[in-house]
C-alpha cells in the first residue's frame, strides 16, 4: 500500500509538473509560427517545432526521418530522465533561448543530452559538451556543488553512473577532504620549548567541516563517498565522526535506541531502509580501536538487534565491542530483549558472546607480548588492568539481571564463569550478584545452590562481605562453613601478627592453607569432613588460647601485688623471667606485653562462640 501511494504521488507530482511546463513553454516558443510536432513526455505534452529540435537532437531527427512519408507530428519520448523538467530545459536550448546552468541541474542536462543525442556531431557547442564542461571546471572544484550534483543523481541511475557523473563528483569529494585535512594538519603543527616540530593535538581540527555536509547523500552513495576516502587516506577518526553523524540523523526514529538508560517500547516493525542503514554503517566502521564512541557501537548492536540484521553484522559489531569492553558501561550492556514475551527482561546471549569476543582477544594479546616488559598475569600489564575492569563490569550486570524471575541458572552462571580466575582479585561483588539471584529465585533446589556458591572464593571476601555470607541463610550449609572456617583463620593470623614474634615456631597443620584450602579432587562430603576436623582443631587451639589469657591475666594480678610490696630491682628482675616464661600462642617470645588487652579477650570469647555455632 505504501509503495501504491508513494507511486501515486510521483505521478501526480510528473503532471503538475507537466502542466507547470506547458504553461511555461507557451512564453517561450514561437507564438507566430504554428506547431508541427508535439512532444510527450511523462504525461505532458509540448508543442513545438521539427526544425529547432532536429538541428540540436539527434534521436528527434532520427525519429522525423524515419516517418518522412507519413510526416509525423507526435512524439513520445519514453523514460526520459529528468521528466518533463529536464526536457523543458533540452527545448530551450535548442530554441536558442539562454538559461543557467548550475549544481541543481547539471546532472540533469548530461543526461537528457546524452538520451537526446545532443552531442558536437549534430551542432557545435551543443548542450552535452556545455553540460559536460560546467562540471569538471566547476562542480568537480568545489565539495558543497559535488554533493548537490550527488543528490541530484539520486533519481537519475543508472545513466548518471554510465556517465560517469557519480564517480567524478566522489572522488572530487574524496579529494577535497583529503586535501583539507592536510591543509588543516599543517596548521596545527608546531614547535615545541626543545624546538621540535609537533602536532598540536588540542587545537579544533577545522578540517572536517563536510560531515555535516554528507548527511543529505542517499545511503547507496554515501557509502561509496566514504569508500572513496577510506581509499584516499583520509583519518580513521574522522571517518567514525561522519558515521556517527550520518546514523545519528537517519535513525533519528529510533532514538530511544541511542539512549543505554532510556527503556521506551519502540515499534518492532522496522522498514529495510534503516535495516540498510545499519549494515551499511558496521560495514563501513574503521579496522582502528577508539575511532568510535563504543556507546555508538552497542547503538548499533541494539539497532541490529531489534531490525534482524544479519547475523555477521551483529557479531562484527559483538567482536568490535569486546576488543574495548573494558571502557564500556553498566548501562552499555543492559540491551533490552526484543524476542518474546516469555524471554529475559535484557539480551544475556549477546552479552555472553561479546564477553567471550573479550576473553579470546585478551588471550590472543597475551599471545602476542610473552616477550613484552610486562608478564601477562602482571597485575602491572595492560590485559590484565583490562581483565579487571571487565570483571567489576560484570559483577555488576550480573546484580542488575540477577532479580529477573525468567533469568536460568545455566544464564547466570555462564557469564560469571567466563572470565579467568585471576580475572577477580576480590569476590564480593560476585557474592552479591549470587546472593541476589539467591533472594530472586527462593526456590531454586539445594544442589544448584551449592553450584552456584562454588563460583565464590570465600577467601577472596573482604571482612565485611565474609561476616555477612556468615549470618546468610540463603547460602548453603557447606558455604557457611567454609565462610566461618577462613574467618577464624583470617582471625588467627591476625592475632599471630598482634602478639607473635620473629622466633615463630612452626604453626599447626591445621592453620597452613593455601590459595585452594578445598582440593578440587576431594568429593563434596569429603570436603565437608575436613572442614569439620579443621574446625574441631581450631575449637581446641583457641580453647588452650583462651586458657594461656587467663593465666597470664592471673600471673598479672599477682605480680601487680608484689609490685605493690616491694619496689626492689630484685623484684623487677623475677617479674621479667615470668613474663618470659608465658606464651601467647605456643611460642618461645623474648618480648612480652605487661597486660593483656581486654579486647583480644573480647575477640575471642566471640570467634569462640562463632566456631561452636559452625560446628553444631
Amino acid at each position: 500500500m505504501d509503495k501504491l501511494h508513494h507511486h501515486q504521488q510521483l505521478q501526480q507530482q510528473q503532471l503538475s509538473l507537466a502542466k507547470c511546463s506547458r504553461q511555461r513553454c507557451n512564453e517561450w516558443i514561437f507564438r507566430d509560427v504554428p506547431s508541427d510536432i508535439t512532444i510527450e513526455v511523462s504525461g505532458g505534452t509540448f508543442a513545438l517545432h521539427k526544425f529547432p529540435l532536429v538541428s540540436r537532437s539527434g534521436r528527434i531527427r532520427k525519429l522525423v526521418a524515419e516517418h518522412r512519408d507519413a510526416d509525423i507530428s507526435r512524439v513520445e519520448l519514453l523514460n526520459l530522465p529528468g521528466g518533463a523538467e529536464s526536457f523543458e530545459l533540452a527545448a530551450k536550448f535548442c530554441y536558442g533561448i539562454n538559461f543557467e546552468i548550475t549544481s541543481a541541474n547539471v546532472a540533469q542536462l548530461c543526461c537528457v543530452s546524452d538520451y537526446l543525442e545532443m552531442t558536437e556531431e549534430f551542432s557545435k557547442d551543443n548542450l552535452g559538451s556545455r553540460a559536460e564542461e560546467y562540471l569538471e571546471s566547476v562542480v568537480c572544484k568545489n565539495l558543497e556543488m559535488c554533493v548537490e550534483v550527488l543528490q541530484q543523481c539520486e533519481n537519475l541511475l543508472p545513466l548518471a553512473d554510465d556517465l560517469k557523473i557519480v564517480s567524478r563528483c566522489i572522488d572530487a569529494i574524496a579529494s577535497k577532504a583529503c586535501a583539507e585535512q592536510i591543509a588543516s594538519s599543517f596548521s596545527r603543527l608546531e614547535y615545541s620549548s626543545s624546538g621540535r616540530l609537533h602536532m598540536n593535538r588540542q587545537a579544533k581540527c577545522d578540517g572536517d567541516w563536510w560531515i555535516e555536509d554528507l548527511s543529505v547523500l542517499r545511503i547507496d552513495l554515501y557509502q561509496r563517498v566514504m569508500t572513496a576516502m577510506k581509499c584516499r587516506g583520509v583519518r580513521p577518526e574522522s571517518i567514525g565522526a561522519s558515521l556517527v553523524n550520518y546514523a545519528q540523523k537517519e535513525l533519528t526514529k529510533k532514538s530511544s535506541l541511542w539512549n543505554p538508560s532510556s527503556q521506551t517500547k519502540v515499534d518492532l516493525i522496522s522498514t529495510g531502509h534503516e535495516r540498510l542503514v545499519v549494515e551499511t554503517i558496521v560495514n563501513l566502521l574503521p579496522v582502528e580501536k577508539l575511532t568510535v564512541p563504543i556507546s555508538f557501537l552497542f547503538g548499533l548492536l541494539r539497532s541490529a538487534v531489534m531490525l534482524d540484521c544479519t547475523i555477521a553484522c551483529r557479531l562484527d559489531l559483538e567482536r568490535r565491542i569486546g576488543s574495548q569492553l573494558d571502557i564500556a558501561t553498566i548501562d552499555d550492556l543492559l540491551i533490552p530483549s526484543f524476542r518474546h514475551a516469555g524471554d529475559t527482561l535484557f539480551d544475556v546471549d549477546t552479552v555472553h558472546r561479546i564477553l567471550v569476543n573479550f576473553s579470546q582477544q585478551d588471550d590472543s594479546e597475551d599471545d602476542m607480548e610473552d616477550a613484552s616488559v610486562f608478564e601477562s598475569d602482571s597485575p602491572h600489564s595492560p590485559s590484565q588492568t583490562a581483565l579487571f575492569k571487565v570483571s567489576k563490569l560484570m559483577d555488576n550486570y550480573l546484580a542488575e539481571i540477577a532479580p529477573d524471575a525468567n533469568l536460568k541458572l545455566s544464564k547466570f552462571m555462564v557469564i560469571a564463569e567466563t572470565l579467568p580466575e585471576h580475572a577477580r582479585t576480590i569476590h564480593d561483588g560476585l557474592y552479591r550478584a549470587i546472593d541476589i539471584y539467591l533472594k530472586a529465585h527462593q526456590g531454586l533446589p539445594d544442589s544448584d545452590r551449592k553450584k552456584l556458591c562454588k563460583l565464590i572464593d570465600f577467601q577472596k571476601l573482604s571482612q565485611e562481605a565474609g561476616a555477612h555470607a556468615a549470618q546468610n541463610e540463603r547460602l548453603p550449609l557447606q558455604a557457611i562453613v567454609q565462610v566461618l572456617y577462613f574467618e577464624q583463620i583470617r582471625l588467627r593470623n591476625a592475632l599471630c601478627c598482634s602478639y607473635g614474634d620473629e622466633d615463630h615456631k612452626p604453626m599447626p597443620q591445621s592453620w597452613r592453607i593455601s590459595s585452594g584450602a578445598l582440593s578440587a579432587a576431594m568429593s563434596p562430603r569429603d570436603n565437608y569432613a575436613s572442614l569439620r576436623r579443621e574446625n574441631r582443631e581450631l575449637k581446641l587451639e583457641l580453647a588452650r588460647l583462651r586458657m594461656r589469657l587467663n593465666d597470664l591475666e592471673k600471673e598479672h594480678v599477682c605480680m601487680k601485688r608484689d609490685m605493690q610490696k616491694s619496689h626492689s630491682r630484685k623484684f623487677v628482675s623475677s617479674f621479667s623471667k615470668k613474663i618470659g616464661k608465658l606464651s601467647f600462642f605456643g611460642h618461645s617470645s623474648s618480648r612480652g606485653s605487661s597486660s593483656p588487652s581486654k579486647h583480644s579477650h573480647i575477640t575471642d570469647s566471640r570467634v569462640n562462640e562463632r566456631t561452636c555455632a559452625s560446628t553444631e
